[in-house]
């Protein structure tokens, strides 16, 4: 198997409370998986662990270099929404990784987020700045940062949240289109089990600081936790 992410026996405290215990998770390259489980099981911490952003108490996390140039695309909420910068200035910041603070973006540079605003119909609203953007386009134009970067991995935590159907929906699409269409991996953290299921064949249900790959099929209709979790 192609792995973009491993998980070997992954242990996070925070607090002095253990959130993750003994993780073992093999995450495929070319994935689209939702990570769900209840309130408070962990799922934001393992996104965070992955991405360097917790410190972890045992274990290890293993990623190729070549497949694993990530990016987290944060809920649009933790936003200053007085940032007072526009959706363009927001979505070129996907370029910093690469360029530096301090080096101006080149013209195929700037080509490359005309096309991502295109592509995500942001164009039209690249020179409000975040505070006046509804938000759906938010939380686009932080997908639209993490397109930008040319990352493989895309780790995002509840992008549709607070959002209304058809925003989510396009959403959603777009982030799926990225898997089928180019081959990257993405994983989120979904709030909503049905609608996850609804969205792939294999989710990441987590509980009780454990996780597991599962059939989304086959987890709907046990209507109970794998047995690993009781």
């Amino acid at each position: 198997m192609n792995l973009a992410i491993r998980c070997e026996d992954l242990h996070v405290q925070l607090g002095g409370q253990e959130i993750l215990r003994g993780i073992w998770l093999d995450i495929p390259r070319g994935c689209f998986l939702p990570i769900v489980g209840p309130n408070g099981a962990g799922k934001t911490t393992l996104l965070k662990a992955i991405l360097g952003l917790v410190p972890i108490t045992r274990g290890r996390i293993v990623t190729t270099e070549a497949v694993f140039r990530p990016a987290y695309v944060p809920q649009q909420k933790t936003i200053d929404p007085i940032f007072p910068v526009s959706l363009r200035q927001i979505v070129e910041m996907g370029l910093y990784p690469r360029l530096g603070w301090w080096k101006q973006p080149s013209l195929m540079d700037r080509r490359t987020v005309d096309r991502v605003l295109e592509k995500l119909g942001l164009i039209e609203h690249q020179n409000k700045t975040f505070g006046e953007l509804s938000g759906g386009m938010k939380q686009k134009t932080l997908v639209a940062r993490a397109f930008v970067m040319g990352a493989e991995v895309l780790l995002l935590d509840e992008p549709t949240s607070e959002l209304d159907e058809p925003t989510e929906t396009e959403i959603l699409r777009i982030l799926q289109e990225l898997v089928k269409q180019e081959g990257r991996t993405v994983v989120l953290v979904h709030h909503g089990l049905h609608q996850a299921a609804a969205l792939a064949d294999c989710l990441c249900w987590i509980e009780h600081g454990l996780a597991a790959l599962v059939n989304a099929k086959d987890l709907l209709a046990k209507k109970t936790p794998p047995m690993a979790f009781r």
